[in-house]
């Protein structure tokens, strides 16, 4: 697929289709890029709001100290639902990178 480049448009953007890893390295560079994506979704969410709440109604101390939790959990959920597509640029960019085309 080639899309064009919003920065420079007269290069193109050549963004090759998505394929699963195969070998057992390729895996671990996906999920390293996943989680390295929902690292990324847990900053955002706690950035967002989602956080401990506050008042009457605040959990004190203990939701203080399970909340970060919270968020990466559903940060990874979000990830393992299909996430943003960070995690595939990630592995993509690393992939290319061991490839000397970087």
């Amino acid at each position: 697929m080639v899309a064009e480049n919003p920065i420079y448009p007269e290069q193109s953007m050549d963004i090759p289709p998505v394929t699963s890893p195969t070998s057992v390295h390729q895996q671990q560079l996906m999920k390293k890029s996943e989680e390295l994506e929902a690292t990324f979704l847990s900053e955002m969410l706690a950035y967002s709001g989602l956080s401990e709440m506050q008042g009457a109604f605040g959990g004190g101390q203990g939701e203080a100290q399970f909340t970060s939790f919270l968020r990466q959990e559903q940060a990874r959920l979000i990830v393992q639902g299909g996430g943003l597509g960070l995690a595939e640029l990630i592995f993509k960019s690393m992939v290319r990178a061991e490839n000397g085309k970087a």
